[in-house]
C-alpha cells in the first residue's frame, strides 16, 4: 500500500450493530474496506508479513488517549482463510461513550501523524462528505 500527499485527513464510518457489539457476535474489530482512499488514511503495513499491524494512539475530544490497532489479516496468503483489514481494540472506547448503531465515527489525522477521533449521535446532520459507497467515507476538512 503506497502513501502520498493525497492521503485523506479524515474518514468516517456509520457504525453498524455488528461494529458496536449489539449483535452479541464475535468479531475482531471494525471491518475496513479495501478501498485505497480509505486504506491510505491508516499507517502503512507490510503485506509481505503475516497479519501485519500498526498501533495507533488516538486522542478523543476529552483529551483521553486510546490505543487502537490497524491490522491486515492476510493469513489467506500464509495457509489460512482471512484477507481483510480491521480496526481493533476499540471495544472499551465504544462502551465508554455508549456508541450505538447509527452513530458516526470520524477519525482524523494531522500532518504530524497524530490521530484523533470524534463521533456524532444518530440523526445529527453531516456536511462536506464525499460518499464512497458502504458506510466508510472520506471527509473533507
Amino acid at each position: 500500500m503506497t502513501h502520498n500527499s493525497a492521503r485523506p485527513k479524515a474518514i468516517s464510518k456509520v457504525l453498524s450493530r455488528n461494529d458496536t457489539g449489539e449483535t452479541s457476535g464475535h468479531q475482531a474489530g471494525i471491518l475496513v474496506p479495501k478501498d485505497l482512499r480509505i486504506l491510505s488514511f491508516f499507517p502503512p503495513l507490510d503485506s509481505s508479513t503475516k497479519n501485519p499491524r500498526a498501533r495507533m494512539s488516538v486522542r478523543d475530544p476529552q483529551g483521553r488517549l486510546w490505543g487502537f490497532t490497524f491490522i491486515y489479516y492476510n493469513n489467506k496468503y500464509f495457509g489460512g482463510t482471512r484477507n481483510e483489514y480491521r480496526l481493533t481494540w476499540m471495544t472499551t472506547f465504544m462502551k465508554q461513550y455508549n456508541l450505538q448503531a447509527g452513530d458516526k465515527l470520524t477519525l482524523l489525522r494531522d500532518n504530524d501523524g497524530t490521530y484523533g477521533i470524534d463521533w456524532l449521535r444518530e440523526g445529527m446532520p453531516e456536511t462536506g462528505i464525499l460518499r464512497l459507497g458502504g458506510s466508510w467515507k472520506v471527509v473533507r476538512i
